[in-house]
Order: structure tokens, then C-alpha cells, then sequence
């Protein structure tokens, strides 16, 4: 999933946290560029030098350094430690990947995210400490599926294969109604989580009141099994 496409979870985030991306090839990049421009200080990683020069000439991040991560050494002396999440994008290179994502957890890195390319990688990069494990290309064909089939969400974060948190639209059915008169959490099987305000798509409120009318248009950021929302009357926009 896009890292800035949930407007509502973007607000959320914490300001201070600082990233670190290892790999600086396509997905490497495309995390670097989000984040950055997010406003999060981001140090890019790479043993290639022209991706390091073309990182920090692009400005997709504040920092760019070029080292072997598979030296623990090289990578306590860049203050890797010092970072609260940090993202191994070396998804091609299967012992790169697994041994750097080990040296990260044993600096004592919280938080550790890793791309795999293929099922049994990922294993291996759970076995050795990853706090997750993505693989983009498969997220990317279910997201472009979806999009496809139903193309009313805004945008989706998939919890589990069987249940997701979505941004929708109001739909006409909708307009107008309360929230307990619709029952969503018994006919559609899920749950109202946050509700833009009347004059802002930016702004929610939480945990709306179940006589909040809703009105067509706004934005509501929804949790629930993918077969309830599958169900829900989404209108695609024009």
C-alpha cells in the first residue's frame, strides 16, 4: 500500500520518527521519496554509489550513504541503532537480504520491515527477526485487482487476507441516515471507525456518535471482513 495514501492514518503518525531505507533500487526509492516527503528524516542506504549520488540529487532523502550492510560494523558506525524503523528493500539478493535484515535486529533496530520476493525469503527473513515482512509485487496485483473491481474505495490497508480498513464515500443510500439506523457492524459486517468533518476531508472525528446523520460525499474510514465490505453500496466516482 501507498505509505501516503490514508490521509486519516497519516495524521496519526507520531512527528519524530526516523527511517532508515537499505537498498535504494525501485520499491527502496519509492519508500525514500514517500516518506520524505511526509516531513520524516530519512537516511538511504545502498553499496552502489551512483544510486547514493542519485538519491541525495533527487532529494528523496536527508541523508545517503554508501556501505556493505551485511558489516554490522559498517552499519553501528552509520548510527543505524539510533533509528526507530528501518526498512531493508533488498529484495533480490536473497543472502544480502537476510543477513542484513539480522545484523539490523541484533543493533537493537525496534521496529524492522523487509521485502521478500518469494514465499520461502520470507520466511527466512521472519526466522531471523523482521517485524514484517511485504512483498510488493504481490500487494501491488491484489491492490490493482480491487481497484479494478471495485474502484468506489478511496483506498484500502489490508489487515489480514480476510479483512481490511477502507476510505470511502458516503453513498446516496447513506445520505442523511444515522449510524445505528444503518447497523453497518450487523448488515455489512463492519465497523465506523472515523468520520470527516462536514468542511474538510483532512479532518475526522473519531469514534462518531451513533445518531451522527451522515451526509453524501464524506469520507468514512471504515474496518471489517473484505466480504462486508465487498457488500457495501460504493459509488464509483465520475
Amino acid at each position: 500500500m501507498n505509505l501516503s495514501s490514508l490521509g486519516f492514518f497519516r495524521n496519526l503518525r507520531p512527528p519524530n520518527r526516523q527511517f532508515a531505507v537499505i537498498g535504494l533500487g525501485r520499491f527502496g526509492r519509492a519508500v525514500c521519496a514517500t516518506l520524505h516527503g511526509l516531513g520524516y528524516e530519512v537516511l538511504g542506504i545502498d553499496t552502489n554509489e551512483q544510486r547514493v549520488v542519485q538519491a541525495l540529487t533527487d532529494e528523496i532523502a536527508a541523508h545517503a550513504l554508501q556501505l556493505d550492510s551485511t558489516q554490522p560494523a559498517a552499519l553501528k558506525e552509520a548510527g543505524i541503532p539510533d533509528f526507530d524503523t528501518v526498512i531493508v528493500a533488498i529484495g533480490n539478493y536473497v543472502e544480502e537480504s537476510v543477513i542484513t535484515t539480522l545484523n539490523v535486529k541484533e543493533l537493537g533496530v525496534t521496529y524492522v520491515v523487509s521485502k521478500a520476493s518469494s514465499e520461502i525469503h520470507g520466511k527466512l527473513l521472519n526466522r531471523v527477526g523482521a517485524d514484517h515482512v511485504v512483498f510488493p509485487e504481490h500487494e501491488m496485483g491484489c491492490s490493482l485487482a480491487r481497484s479494478l473491481t471495485r474502484p468506489g474505495i478511496l483506498d484500502r490497508f489490508e489487515l489480514d487476507p480476510d479483512h481490511s480498513i477502507v476510505e470511502v464515500r458516503v453513498p446516496e443510500t447513506f445520505d442523511q441516515k444515522t449510524i445505528v439506523e444503518l447497523d453497518l457492524r450487523n448488515t455489512f459486517g463492519v465497523t465506523l471507525l472515523a468520520l470527516s468533518h462536514r468542511d474538510s476531508d483532512d479532518k475526522f472525528e473519531i469514534n462518531p456518535s451513533p445518531v451522527t446523520r451522515l451526509r453524501k460525499g464524506a469520507v468514512m474510514v471504515m474496518i471489517g471482513s473484505n466480504k462486508g465490505i465487498d457488500r457495501l453500496p460504493i459509488t464509483p466516482p465520475e
